[in-house]
C-alpha cells in the first residue's frame, strides 16, 4: 500500500467526516498529512461542526497508521493564519505534494439567516481559493490539487421539478460556491498545466457523515413532513439517484481522492469527477 509513498498531503476540514476519511486513506497509502480544521461552530450553520477532540482523533488514527501528521486549528476564511499554518507544517514535514480542499459547511433550510449565504459561500468557495493560494507556492512539478464539490449543489443550479432543490439563503450560498468550483478548477488546470501540476474536482452526492444527518437537511429532503426521521429522509435521498441508495460512504470519495493524488492520474487534469450513484444523470447534468 504505497501509492502515495513520499508524498505530503494538505487536507482541510480533516477533523471528521470526509476529511478524516481522506486523511486515513492517504496515510494508508504512505502519505504524511497536514490536517486543518476550524474546530468551532459557525453561528449561521444549523449543524455543529467538528471539535478539537475530533481533530486529535484524526491525529491519533494517522499516527496509528505509521505516518507523520501536523494539525492546525484554522478557519479557511482567514488567509493570513492559514498561510502561517501551512508554511509551518510544510517546514515540519519537508514539503508538500497534494492539496485536498475539502473544508465545507452546509446551511440548508428557510430558517437560516441571510448571513448563512455569506458564510456558506466564504467557507465553500473562498476557503478553497485561500487554501490553494497559500499552498501553491510549495508545490513542485507533478503535484495534485483536488477540490471537493457537490452534486447536490450542481443539481440545484438547474431547474428542478421534483421539489428537492436546495432551500434558504445558506443553501443558495452553498450551491453557488460549489458550482463555481467547476470553472475555477478548469481554469486553474490550464494555468498550471505547463508546471505539470494537476487540478481536478470531485463532486460527491449525499455522503453518510454528521453533516448529512441533521434535522435541517431531513426537512429539506422531506418538506412534506412536519418531523421527518432519518428513515423518512432516506427516501428523499434515494430519489436523487439512478442507483437506488440514499448516500455513499466517505470511503467512496476517498478512493477517488487517492487516485487523483497518486501518480496513476499523472495525465488527468481539469476533470469533474462525479461520485454520485447516478444523481447527475437524473438531474440532466
Amino acid at each position: 500500500m504505497s501509492r502515495l509513498e513520499g508524498k505530503v498531503a494538505l487536507i482541510t476540514g480533516a477533523a471528521r467526516g470526509q476529511g478524516r476519511s481522506h486523511a486515513l486513506h492517504m496515510a494508508a497509502e504512505g502519505a504524511d498529512v497536514i490536517a486543518i480544521d476550524i474546530c468551532d461552530d459557525i453561528a449561521s450553520s444549523p449543524n455543529p461542526l467538528a471539535t478539537e477532540a475530533d481533530l486529535d482523533e484524526t491525529r491519533r488514527l494517522v499516527e496509528e497508521a505509521g505516518r507523520r501528521i501536523v494539525t492546525a486549528t484554522v478557519d479557511v476564511r482567514d488567509r493570513v493564519r492559514l498561510a502561517d499554518a501551512v508554511d509551518d507544517a510544510v517546514t515540519a514535514l519537508g514539503g508538500l505534494d497534494v492539496i485536498v480542499a475539502n473544508a465545507g459547511i452546509s446551511a440548508f433550510g428557510p430558517a437560516v439567516p441571510v448571513q448563512g449565504f455569506v458564510d456558506a459561500f466564504d467557507v465553500d468557495f473562498v476557503g478553497v481559493v485561500n487554501t490553494v493560494s497559500v499552498a501553491l507556492p510549495h508545490l513542485p512539478e507533478g503535484s495534485s490539487i483536488i477540490a471537493i464539490g457537490s452534486i447536490a449543489a450542481l443539481a440545484s443550479q438547474v431547474n428542478r421539478s421534483d421539489g428537492l432543490g436546495l432551500q434558504g439563503p445558506g443553501a443558495a450560498g452553498y450551491g453557488l460556491a460549489k458550482s463555481m468550483l467547476c470553472g475555477y478548477t478548469k481554469s486553474l488546470a490550464l494555468v498550471l498545466a505547463d508546471q505539470r501540476i494537476r487540478v481536478n474536482a470531485v463532486h460527491p452526492t449525499n455522503v453518510d457523515t454528521d453533516m448529512l444527518h441533521i434535522d435541517a437537511i431531513y426537512r429539506t429532503f422531506r418538506p412534506d413532513l412536519a418531523e421527518p426521521t432519518r428513515a423518512d429522509a432516506e427516501i428523499g435521498f434515494t430519489f436523487m439517484h439512478a442507483i437506488p441508495v440514499p448516500y455513499v460512504d466517505p470511503a467512496d470519495i476517498s478512493h477517488a481522492v487517492v487516485y487523483l493524488a497518486s501518480d496513476e492520474s499523472r495525465y488527468v487534469t481539469g476533470q469533474q469527477l462525479f461520485i454520485d450513484a447516478g444523481a447527475a444523470l437524473k438531474a440532466g447534468l
